[in-house]
C-alpha cells in the first residue's frame, strides 16, 4: 500500500503519536517538525507519489518539474529549509532575458519593476507600449490620490483599478494573477494575495512606490530562484529527511472519514479500499494534522465543529504542456524566459508561456545545442467545464500547445519540430482567495483550535507559493507543539545542540 517506516529508535514507546493527513510540501514539512519534536508520525497521502505539486516527470528524456518550478525570494525562509536540507549549492536564478505580455495588440516586453503586475517604476518608458498615453496618464495619478482611494477595496481587482486604472489592471495585472492563480483579480482577495501590500499603500501614500518596496524585498534583483536539477528535489530532500528520523510513510492511502475516540481523545482514520469498496479504520493517534485542499479540510471537520464551516472552494484545474522541440530559432529567446498572455487575446488559448531552457541554465545544458523546452499552462479560472481547454485529450492539448507556442514566440513550430511532449494535470492546487478569505481561515482556525489535538496546514489557508506555504506551516506546528507538548522545545534545542 505504499512506503513504511519503523518509529523512530530514539522516541520513547511513550511519546505521542501523530497522524499528517497529505504528502505535499506542507504535510511533508509538518511530518518533519513534528518527527524532529520526538512526535511518532504516520503520514498518509492518497495518491501514490509525494511532494503535491512540487513534483517530476521525465519528457524527452529530462527529468523536469511537473508543477512549480520556483520559489520567491522575497523572503529567505524557503531558501534557508533548502539549506537545512543540504541543497544549499544547488541554488539558481533564471537568466536576465527578462518576459514578455502577450496582449490583443500584440507581444509587449513586461516592466522590470513591481510586483504582481503592479508597477513599481510609473517612469518606466515601456509602459507607454503596454498602456497607451491615456493609460499611463491614469496609472501616474496613483501618486496624487490620497492614500484614503482604495484603502477599503475588498479584491485586487478593485484596489488596483481605483489607484491606476482598468488598462494597468487588463494589461498588466490580470495576465499575471491568471498565469499564477487561474483567477482574475476581481476575484481574489487583495491581502491574501498580496501581503504587506496595503500597509505599504498606506505607509508610502502610492500603490506604485508600495509595490517597489516589496520587489525591492528580493536579492539581487531576482525575484526567483530555483534548484539546479529541478525544484522537485525539495520533496525529495523532505522525504529522505522523514526516514532518516523514521516516520512512517503511507501512499495510497484514501481518507474518507476521520472520528475521535469519546474515551481516549485519540483520532483514527476510515481509509477507503479501493479494491473491494469496504470501508475500515486502520489508524490511530493522539494528534491529528491535516494537510489537505480546503474543502476536503473543512470536510473531514465537519461533524467535530459545532459552528457552521466557511465556505470553502475547490480551485480551477490546470494542465501543463510540457513540449521539447528542436528549432534553432528559438536560441535567441525571441521572447525573454516567457509570456503571460491576457484573456482578451482570441488566437491564443494558453494562460502562459515559459520558455524552460532559456530561462534555467541547467536546463539548456541537458537540453543539448538546437534543442528548447517550453511549457504551456491552460485553465483560467471561472470556465465552463464542457468547453475548457483542460477537458481535451492529451493529444489534442499538445496539438493546441504547438499552434500557441508558434504564435507566442512568433517562430514555426510544428509536430515536424517536436521531439517528445507530457501533459500534467493539477487539481485543487491553486486556491481561490476570495474577499474575506484570511477572515475565514482564521475563524476555521480558532474553532479547530478548540479541539486541542488538531492541526490545520496547507497552501488553501497560507496562500499560494512556497514561502507562505513554508512559513505559515512552520508557524502552526510551533504553535500546535507549544499548546500540546511543552517540553517539545527544550527537547528539541537539545537535540540540535547535541547533533
Amino acid at each position: 500500500m505504499g512506503l513504511h517506516r519503523a518509529a523512530h529508535p530514539h522516541i520513547g514507546k511513550n511519546a505521542p503519536t501523530a497522524i499528517v493527513v497529505g504528502g505535499g510540501v506542507s504535510g511533508l514539512l509538518a511530518a518533519r517538525e513534528l518527527a524532529a519534536a520526538g512526535v511518532r508520525v504516520t503520514l498518509l497521502e492518497q495518491k501514490d507519489h509525494l511532494g503535491g505539486a512540487v513534483g517530476a516527470h521525465e519528457v524527452g528524456g529530462l527529468l523536469l518539474d511537473s508543477g512549480a518550478e520556483s520559489y520567491a525570494t522575497r523572503s529567505p525562509i524557503v531558501s534557508e529549509l533548502v539549506k537545512e536540507l543540504g541543497l544549499g549549492e544547488h541554488i539558481v536564478t533564471p537568466n536576465p532575458h527578462g518576459s514578455w505580455l502577450y496582449l490583443p495588440f500584440g507581444a509587449r516586453k513586461t516592466p522590470n519593476t513591481g510586483i504582481m503586475g503592479i508597477p513599481g517604476n510609473l517612469d518606466d518608458k515601456t509602459l507607454l507600449g503596454v498602456l497607451g498615453r491615456a493609460g499611463l496618464r491614469r496609472a501616474k495619478l496613483d501618486k496624487a490620490l490620497p492614500a484614503s482611494v482604495g484603502a477599503k477595496a475588498k479584491t485586487l481587482g478593485e484596489l488596483v483599478r481605483a489607484r491606476m486604472g482598468n488598462k494597468v489592471l487588463k494589461n498588466l495585472v490580470a495576465p499575471v494573477v491568471s498565469g499564477v492563480y487561474s483567477a482574475h483579480p476581481d476575484q481574489l482577495d487583495a491581502d491574501a494575495t498580496i501581503p504587506g501590500l496595503r500597509e505599504g499603500l498606506k505607509k508610502y501614500k502610492s500603490l506604485a512606490a508600495a509595490s517597489a518596496a516589496l520587489r525591492s524585498q528580493a536579492p539581487a534583483g531576482s525575484q526567483v530562484a530555483s534548484l539546479s536539477g529541478g525544484l522537485n528535489q525539495l520533496s525529495e530532500k523532505l522525504v529522505e529527511d522523514l526516514y532518516t528520523k523514521c516516520a512512517r510513510i503511507i501512499a495510497g492511502f484514501d481518507v474518507i472519514a476521520i472520528d475521535r475516540d469519546s474515551v481516549t481523545g485519540e483520532w483514527f482514520v476510515i481509509q477507503r479500499h479501493t479494491a473491494d469498496g469496504e470501508i475500515q479504520a486502520t489508524l490511530r493517534a493522539d494528534y491529528l494534522v491535516l494537510a489537505t485542499d480546503g474543502p476536503t479540510t473543512a470536510r473531514l471537520l465537519g461533524s467535530h465543529i459545532k459552528t457552521s464551516l466557511p465556505t470553502l472552494e475547490h480551485g480551477p484545474e490546470v494542465a501543463l504542456v510540457t513540449l521539447v522541440v528542436e528549432q534553432p530559432a528559438l536560441n535567441a529567446h525571441p521572447r525573454g524566459t516567457g509570456m503571460l498572455v491576457s484573456e482578451e487575446v482570441t488566437n491564443v488559448r494558453a494562460k502562459a508561456l515559459t520558455h524552460v531552457s532559456a530561462k534555467w541554465p541547467w536546463v539548456a545544458e541537458a537540453v543539448g545545442k538546437d534543442k528548447h523546452v517550453v511549457r504551456l499552462s491552460y485553465g483560467r479560472g471561472g470556465e465552463n467545464a464542457s468547453i475548457s481547454d483542460v477537458a481535451l485529450a492529451d493529444e489534442q492539448l499538445i496539438t493546441l500547445a504547438l499552434h500557441d507556442a508558434a504564435k507566442l514566440l512568433d517562430v514555426p513550430i510544428t509536430a515536424h519540430e517536436l521531439l517528445d511532449a507530457d501533459v500534467v494535470r493539477w487539481s485543487n492546487v491553486l486556491p481561490r482567495t476570495a474577499p474575506g478569505h484570511r477572515d475565514k481561515v482564521k475563524t476555521f482556525r480558532e474553532l479547530t483550535a478548540q479541539l486541542e489535538t488538531v492541526c490545520v496546514v496547507g497552501t488553501w489557508a497560507a496562500g499560494s507559493g512556497l514561502v507562505s506555504t513554508v512559513r505559515d506551516t512552520r508557524e502552526q506546528v510551533e504553535q500546535f507543539l507549544k499548546r500540546n507538548t511543552p517540553q517539545a522545545d527544550g527537547a528539541k534545542r537539545g537535540e540540535e545542540a547535541a547533533g
